[in-house]
């Protein structure tokens, strides 16, 4: 690399950096406040929210860091052609592709980091974000002990407490199961209530309160006062908490080198599996596409003084329609389908060879019109 390709470079990979940082901030604070109300609404202490967030991040890295790097690549090659620095590195005989060499490995780079995270960090980061949901599915505690609400931590089950005492008592409870099986309904109040682990699952322990039982066919009630009174929890909670292991969070090599068992697994077929792991490299390689896109149209554009605000708008035009594409493919690309996966980055790479070709043509236009002013 010569001394302007590194100049060009590090002002790409400067901007880059940027425009990459606004973006994922972006996203992942409209995720994050999604999922901010999803957790401390059903109680979940802020330290399970902020982990869950940060899995979150190499999946929106993932989505953001080719765009980031078509607006780099916008941003750059305008200042440059603002302040004539690309006009002079042309008359010292830098042809459009020449010129391209620097945008070339910017984008390599780009497709690796992407690459990175969709075939190993995302699906890491799935699989974690599935283990700690179905922990926090299971979490009967922090379902119950929610203070002054009507929770509803099962189905048929209502719950509520007045006041969480600083040793963790439940003051003021009701508790109301309907069972559907058995057509009966059965309503639980106690003045204090403790929740406690035993070997076969969690049980409510209620004091100084009172019990009824409806008995829906013959309309009975029975009503029942206590002292003390266990009833055990462990039915709402569930099987194992370990979650099924999806094509999502398995990571390519393991689709590669998993085998039968592995699919079996999965219960996905190995062209699921095939399919999965083009699909994860298509979506990096667009980076290449998107990056080559911007630097040609505004190279295309040539200098001018009044800016390349029309070529920038014709460069977003140009971005939409592959993303478009990519969009009709993946739609598409289905059991031996795969190659259309790779066509929305032929499509784009042909648009910015396309672009480039025409920039280091600038007079064919000229060319033409002479030509037919010769025949005319």
């Amino acid at each position: 690399m010569g001394r302007f390709d590194r100049y060009l470079l590090g002002q790409l990979l400067m901007l880059f950096g940027f425009f990459a940082l606004v973006l994922v901030l972006v996203f992942w604070v409209n995720a994050a406040v999604a999922l901010l109300d999803s957790l401390l609404g059903d109680g979940q202490a802020v330290g399970t929210f902020l982990l869950l967030s940060v899995l979150t991040l190499p999946s929106v890295m993932t989505k953001v860091l080719a765009i980031a790097g078509f607006a780099a690549t916008v941003f750059v090659i305008n200042r440059l052609s603002s302040e004539s620095e690309l006009v002079v590195a042309q008359a010292s005989g830098f042809s459009p592709f020449r010129l391209s060499r620097a945008v070339l490995i910017f984008s390599l780079f780009v497709t690796l980091m992407i690459a990175a995270l969709s075939h190993v960090l995302v699906p890491l980061a799935q699989r974690e974000s599935d283990l700690r949901r179905a922990e926090i599915t299971q979490d009967l505690t922090a379902r119950f002990l929610n203070e002054g609400t009507f929770v509803h931590p099962a189905s048929g089950m209502t719950f509520y407490v007045r006041e969480i005492s600083p040793a963790s008592e439940l003051l003021d409870i009701y508790l109301s199961w309907h069972d559907e099986a058995s057509g009966t309904r059965d309503n639980f109040t106690a003045k204090r209530a403790l929740i406690v682990r035993e070997e076969d699952g969690p049980m409510l322990l209620m004091f100084d309160g009172m019990s009824q039982s409806y008995t829906i066919e013959d309309r009975r009630l029975a009503v029942t006062r206590f002292d003390s009174f266990a009833y055990s929890l462990a039915e709402f909670m569930g099987g194992d908490t370990t979650p099924a292991q999806r094509i999502s969070s398995t990571t390519s090599y393991e689709l590669l080198t998993g085998g039968a068992a592995l699919r079996e697994e999965l219960d996905a077929t190995q062209a699921e599996t095939r399919l999965a792991i083009h699909e994860r490299t298509g979506e990096a390689l667009l980076a290449v596409a998107a990056v080559m896109i911007g630097f040609a149209t505004l190279i295309a554009g040539g200098f001018s003084r009044f800016g390349l605000t029309r070529q920038i708008l014709f460069a977003v035009v140009l971005l939409v329609s592959v993303k478009l594409v990519d969009n009709a493919a993946a739609t598409r690309a289905y059991d031996g389908a795969w190659p259309l996966l790779y066509l929305p980055v032929a499509f784009g790479a042909t648009i910015a060879y396309a672009l480039l070709w025409r920039a280091g043509r600038p007079d064919l236009g000229q060319r033409r019109i002479r030509a037919r002013g010769a025949g005319t």
